[in-house]
């Protein structure tokens, strides 16, 4: 499983992003349409509104799933990344009375899932930068046995 999970953890991510980036190339198909643009206008100071705000989020979550995808400008992607999950978040600070009128909305739930991705996120982000994923010193902290589950022949 070490050997495997983050790569598959990194692929699927970034599936996740280029499907959810691609629905938003479609006005009226993204169920997130409508508070990921009003949270782009107001983050961009209304610079960006309308559909040219829709497009540059559906640009930006296709590149970000594209580098997980293939590995290619992984680092690049990442860091976009880091600041697409700051704008993921951000309705919850900008728009909280309508996510929250009582009981959370669907919107609300749609984006309580990006913890899960960001966390994933940091995990990929982790070993692109060369982690381990055991730290040294939890290593050495362990029983051998557990550090070395094959017994020596």
């Amino acid at each position: 499983m070490s050997r495997h999970s983050i790569g598959v953890l990194r692929v699927s991510l970034g599936l996740v992003f280029v499907a959810f980036g691609t629905l938003k190339f479609f006005p009226g198909v993204s169920p997130a349409e409508a508070l990921s643009v009003a949270t782009l206008e107001r983050l961009s100071l209304g610079v960006l509104s309308g559909y040219a705000a829709q497009f540059v989020i559906a640009a930006m979550e296709v590149f970000i799933g594209l580098t997980l995808v293939t590995g290619r400008l992984l680092k690049t992607g990442l860091v976009v990344m880091a600041g697409a999950l700051a704008g993921f978040f951000a309705p919850y600070a900008l728009f909280f009375t309508d996510l929250f009128p009582g009981a959370p909305t669907l919107e609300a739930q749609y984006i309580f899932k990006d913890i899960v991705l960001a966390a994933a996120a940091m995990v990929i982000g982790a070993r692109a930068l060369g982690a381990r994923l055991v730290p040294a010193a939890d290593r050495a902290a362990r029983p051998r046995a557990a550090r070395d589950p094959l017994p020596a022949s």
